[in-house]
Formats: structure tokens, sequence, C-alpha cells
């Protein structure tokens, strides 16, 4: 079964794998494919702009290189992502939790996640 991965999973992923559960890396591991949102990487990008998220190197690079050593494909955002993410019920209301569970959704990708909010919004969460 394929995986979507959370930001925080991602981030995880790469710099405290510890954090993550035995499902979790189960799921990962074994994951014909791994995907990441672009709605994710934005979030990267901006909480490193300001100062929120500390990376070893700027984000295009590490994201990048970290994309690739995980073999995790990075999804574009596409405009039925966007307008389902504002259609969603209002149980979550952090943008980009809503644009990656909306892509979770309209994809029909399980995400591997810790965040139980997701499932309110209909996601297949893997923890």
């Amino acid at each position: 079964m394929n995986c979507l991965l959370d930001t925080c999973v991602f981030l995880w992923l790469a710099l405290a794998p510890d954090r993550l559960s035995k499902r979790a890396v189960e799921a990962i591991n074994t994951a014909p494919k791994r995907f990441f949102s672009s709605a994710g990487l934005m979030e990267i990008a901006i909480k490193h702009s300001f100062g929120k998220l500390p990376l070893p190197e700027n984000p295009r690079a590490w994201a990048a290189s970290r994309l690739a050593f995980f073999q995790v494909d990075l999804l574009p955002m596409d405009a039925e992502v966007i307008f389902l993410s504002g259609e969603l019920p209002r149980v979550h209301s952090d943008p980009f939790d809503r644009l990656i569970a909306a892509e979770s959704l309209h994809r029909s990708i399980p995400m591997v996640t810790p965040d139980e909010p997701f499932s309110a919004l209909g996601v297949h969460r893997i923890w």
C-alpha cells in the first residue's frame, strides 16, 4: 500500500527516526511508493524562513536530498486538492494540514501521521 507522509513524519524520518512508531516505520519501509505533498514542502520552507524549523542546510537543498535519499515522490499541488481543502469539515484549522488531508483523500493514499485530527477529516491514518 502506498503512503503519504505528513510533514512531521518526513522531518522525523530524516532528523529523528526514533520518534516514528513501529507501525509507521513498517508502512514507510514496505510501501511500493512513498509520497510527500507540495503543501508539506511549503510548510517546511515557510517555517524555516521564520526561524521555527532549523535544518542542517537550506530547505531547498535539504528537502531535495532527503526526498531522493528516502525515495519519496513529491506530489504537485492541483486545483482539486486546493478546493477540497476548503470543503473539509472545520475540525482542523491548520491550512497546511488541510491541504495534506485533501491530498490524501483526493488521491486515496493513506497518510502516515500521529495527528489524530486527520481521522476526523476522513483520512485513512497510519500510526
